[in-house]
């Protein structure tokens, strides 16, 4: 049938099962948004900014695994959404992102709302297009979507001048793609499953390191699998939390800058390093030249690209981790031995019984470290948590007892502050009936507030819990350590009353200085059907402990103050 190019981009979303769409109007994109008035396929969640839209798109494909949708108009409109598409880039999420753009007339004229989006966008895509033709563009929105979910995800650029959404052709979705540039996934090859199997078999100290793309490929249950029939211990990074499951007793926990020491200690003393969706990023290597030195390496991962980018690889698998993880299952099938990595384990046990996660809980204040194991203890399994960027975000990785994949939301890579509070709109609009908590700092949830008016409209009830130090927290812990106590701009004791902020824009708020005041508000925000704010006056000057200085060793953390572990003391 024939219609314009603005009703082709709704029949197409429609077409790919879009439920949800985030985003924020504007002149290039008038037409656009006139089409998706009329239409009843999908909902459109109006953010307040276009940033929030395509951080709300992250949250919901995180959540899913579906791809995320967002939209937005030209210019400004397209810039403000850089730092979403940077923040999926970085993450591999798969994101479609459309764009509106001036009329291909005003083209390289500097027009007004005119910039080059495929030119900006190029560094932080998968891919973008330009759409010249409107007979391309259901072509191009089909193509869009599929690189965007297979392969390694990521987000997808779809830049359309505003005269093509305007023009009448006819409209055919097509069925598949054609795009023989764009290279298959191949499947991990038997010979190098077989030498990994072999290798597996004879290392003393073996150590499975989980990465994100474990969570990207839904591969947990066969790592659980591989991890139980194996009996090997298991890490996991920031992105992969879940993975294994927070009760599994073959995961020592989280490893990196601010991982526990028991799982630094094993990435310091293996012989044989199992990645896999890991991409040896800088937070968990330290200093790469002494990273893993006593090790070989096994890398599963699904972009070649990756593969020896950062550390010699003894063992490349090329595939999707899930696929690689059961055929190393079958090749280790009645050939191993549950008992010979026995000692192994009793020294990272030792390991752990010396310097556990744990911290010095006080009476005189609350502790950040305790509301985030008081959280787990409420919520635990029933919650999915967001966060924002910082030393919240630390804390709750460390603290949360996370027992499934896509339970923990943020945004790793890039590191972005103001994601945590968008992304929860995501999350709640994929999971009405979860409970969504966005643990976020005083310094983070001002740079979105204004999606509090967008959860208020639409009904989307997250609960915020500000972990309040009255500092840009990450930053003053550096200068602590580093700048001798130089807190350059980093003080945020001039603060909002964010109780009356979340009431202001029709949510509810709550301030926290005890305990039992965090019980009660908790308590009383999961019964509210509107967005809340629970600002709780932290300990000012706690830091987040282990911590591996930049460009140090994994094996020489900065720990935090124990008397005597050894006679039991705390």
């Amino acid at each position: 049938m024939e219609m314009n190019g603005a009703q082709m981009v709704c029949e197409a979303l429609v077409a790919e099962g879009v439920k949800t769409v985030f985003g924020y109007p504007g002149g290039a994109i008038m037409n656009v948004y006139d089409a998706i008035y009329k239409q009843d396929g999908f909902e459109h969640i109006l953010n307040r900014h276009e940033q929030a839209s395509v951080h709300a798109a992250d949250g919901y494909a995180r959540a899913t695994g579906e791809v995320g949708v967002a939209m937005v108009t030209s210019g400004p409109g397209f810039t403000n959404a850089v730092t979403g598409l940077a923040t999926a880039y970085m993450d591999s999420i798969p994101m479609v992102v459309i764009s509106g753009q001036v009329p291909q007339s005003l083209l390289g004229t500097d027009g007004f709302q005119e910039i080059d989006a495929v030119g900006i966008s190029r560094p932080c895509t998968k891919h973008n297009y330009l759409v010249r033709d409107i007979n391309h563009l259901p072509r191009i929105l089909k193509e869009a979507f599929h690189i965007a979910r297979t392969g390694r995800p990521g987000p997808v650029l779809v830049d359309i001048p505003k005269d093509i959404t305007a023009e009448v052709a006819e409209f055919a979705y097509p069925t598949d793609v054609n795009l023989p540039s764009y290279m298959k996934v191949p499947k991990a090859k038997e010979e190098d499953v077989n030498a990994a199997v072999e290798a597996i078999l004879q290392a003393k100290k073996p150590l499975l390191y989980i990465g994100g793309g474990a969570v990207l490929s839904n591969a947990s249950d066969a790592i659980r699998e591989l991890a139980e029939l194996s009996q090997i211990p298991t890490v996991e990074t920031l992105m992969a939390l879940g993975v294994m499951g927070n009760k599994n007793p073959l995961l020592l926990g989280m490893l990196g800058m601010h991982g526990n020491y028991a799982s630094n200690m094993a990435m310091s003393e293996t012989d044989l390093i199992i990645s896999l969706g890991a991409r040896f990023d800088d937070r968990v290597t330290g200093k790469l030249s002494e990273f893993g030195k006593y090790a070989k390496i096994i890398h599963v991962d699904i972009d070649p690209a990756n593969i020896g980018k950062l550390v010699n690889v003894n063992y490349p698998i090329i595939g999707d981790v899930k696929d690689a993880v059961e055929m190393m299952i079958a090749g280790l099938q009645g050939r191993v031995n549950t008992e010979q990595y026995n000692d192994w384990r009793e020294v990272l046990a030792r390991y752990d019984a010396l310097y556990p996660q744990s911290f010095e809980d006080s009476d005189e204040v609350i502790k950040p470290q305790w509301v985030i194991e008081r959280l787990g203890e409420l919520v635990g399994e029933q919650a999915i948590i967001t966060s924002d960027v910082g030393q919240h975000q630390m804390w709750a990785a460390q603290h949360f007892p996370f027992d499934r994949p896509r339970q923990w939301i943020n945004s790793g890579g890039l590191g972005t502050m103001g994601f945590g509070l968008p992304a929860a709109l995501g999350v709640k609009k994929a999971f009405p009936d979860k409970t969504v908590i966005n643990v976020t700092g005083d310094g983070s949830i001002l740079m979105n507030v204004q999606e509090l008016v967008t959860a208020s409209e639409y009904k989307i009830p997250v609960i915020n819990v500000i972990l309040n130090n009255q500092f840009l927290g990450m930053v003053r812990q550096w200068q602590t350590f580093f700048y001798n106590d130089r807190f350059a701009e980093t003080d945020l004791s001039f603060q909002p009353n964010y109780k009356a902020l979340a009431e202001a824009c029709h949510g509810i708020g709550y301030d926290i200085t005890t305990k039992e005041e965090f019980d009660a508000a908790l308590k009383d925000a999961i019964a509210q059907d509107k967005v809340a704010f629970m600002n709780i006056q932290v300990a000012r000057f706690e830091d987040v402990l282990p911590m591996v200085p930049s460009n140090g060793t994994l094996n020489n953390m900065m720990l935090p103050k124990i008397a005597n572990p050894e006679k039991g003391e705390k």
